[in-house]
């Protein structure tokens, strides 16, 4: 695998001296200062790629280029939007960047309900609980409808959950579920929230997946002739939330986005805490499945229920079994070494990890800390290692 480490760009209290000292060799990026939507030129990818080689490091793939609202709801500019998009393409396939993750999650890139739970060795973590998600849905933002999203005990618990917050609380709850993405400076209010939910109004499932895949079937071929290989990523979480739509949740969703068209350059960016956070998901099977279309993962645990709770623990423990995961994806990257390509490896990054020790007094974005991803790389390469050597790699 290929070791690499995302990093928010210069603002990132992480420097370049501290991630060398991980033990990557590759640096996630991407340009946020970039407004969502607009073409990333050749110079300010030159400019962020040059910074990183300065420092004996590869900018081994873009995490992200956001795709625009319109896109996802077919709405507005969305065809100037799509044209961008593949302009963009162009452009980093020019600069020598090769792989490319997105995501087609509406509205909120993620969302977590507590971003500072402590584990029983002290350290923080996130986790998502349906109650205080559903509290904030009937409650605080009180969506029209939101009742019939949940069923009665998440409805009866929300309301127990919700009535026993004050101010403080309720401001927390809100704070968690509308933190800006890393590396922006973009911040929502309920009216925003409102807005975006109302702008949704006119989607259904069917209609989300075949916006998808009009824009995979726009962009792949763009991907193809750059040499870019596009990762799409997991829904985070991967059910519904607000009662609009979400398509990349389950294996057979992955499965029909890459059968929409048949590329190296239409793939997936298996993150086993986005899709294992849903109870549903069997990530080894989903590994083996999609292993030939995998083209960047990110690797973290949880634990998970089947009410929709989930919380982000270390990355030996919880509910995914990161062993077999490795295993399947070792196994792929062998049979692509055997066939004579290039790109073999997987890029991987440590994805998430506690807050802890001397970063306890630091101010980083949650999931986003030094100690804890380091100590999280450690432990997977010290799986990958493992794994290689508990048997031949065809024996794997």
């Amino acid at each position: 695998m290929e070791f690499t480490w995302r990093w928010f760009g210069p603002n990132d209290p992480i420097r370049f001296n501290e991630i060398k000292q991980t033990g990557v060799t590759g640096i996630v990026t991407a340009l946020n200062h970039i407004p969502v939507g607009q073409v990333w030129d050749v110079n300010e990818i030159m400019k962020r790629k040059s910074t990183i080689e300065k420092e004996g490091l590869e900018w081994s793939v873009v995490e992200s280029v956001p795709v625009h609202g319109d896109i996802k709801k077919q709405t507005g500019d969305y065809q100037q939007y799509i044209e961008n998009f593949k302009q963009t393409i162009k452009n980093l396939g020019e600069c020598g960047i090769r792989t490319l993750c997105y995501n087609f999650i509406p509205m909120l890139d993620w969302i977590r309900t507590d971003h500072n739970w402590k584990l029983s060795d002290g350290s923080i973590t996130a986790k998502f609980n349906m109650k205080s998600f559903a509290a904030f849905d009937l409650f605080i933002l009180q969506r029209a409808g939101a009742s019939q999203s949940y069923p009665q005990k998440i409805l009866e618990e929300a309301e127990q959950y919700y009535n026993q917050l004050d101010k403080e609380g309720i401001q927390n709850l809100t704070n968690a579920i509308l933190l800006r993405l890393p590396g922006t400076e973009e911040k929502y209010g309920l009216e925003d929230i409102h807005s975006m939910i109302k702008s949704y109004s006119h989607i259904d499932r069917d209609s989300m997946k075949e916006h998808l895949f009009y824009f995979i079937r726009e962009t792949i071929p763009v991907a193809e002739e750059a040499g870019v290989k596009m990762a799409i990523h997991a829904d985070d979480p991967p059910f519904p939330l607000f009662g609009i739509p979400r398509v990349v949740s389950t294996k057979q969703d992955a499965l029909d986005i890459i059968k929409t068209i048949d590329s190296e350059s239409n793939g997936v960016a298996l993150c086993t805490g986005s899709f294992g956070a849903g109870h549903f998901n069997n990530l080894v099977d989903m590994t083996k499945s999609l292993a030939h279309r995998i083209n960047f993962t990110h690797l973290r645990n949880l634990t998970r229920d089947e009410d929709g709770n989930f919380c982000e623990v270390n990355h030996l423990g919880g509910n995914i079994d990161l062993y077999h995961v490795i295993k399947e994806l070792l196994l792929e990257e062998h049979r692509r070494k055997q066939a004579g390509k290039n790109d073999w490896q997987i890029p991987m990054r440590p994805d998430h990890g506690q807050q802890m020790l001397y970063d306890i007094n630091r101010t980083f974005y949650p999931g986003y800390s030094l100690i804890g991803r380091m100590k999280a790389l450690a432990e997977l390469r010290g799986l990958v290692l493992g794994v290689q050597n508990c048997h031949s790699i065809d024996e794997v």
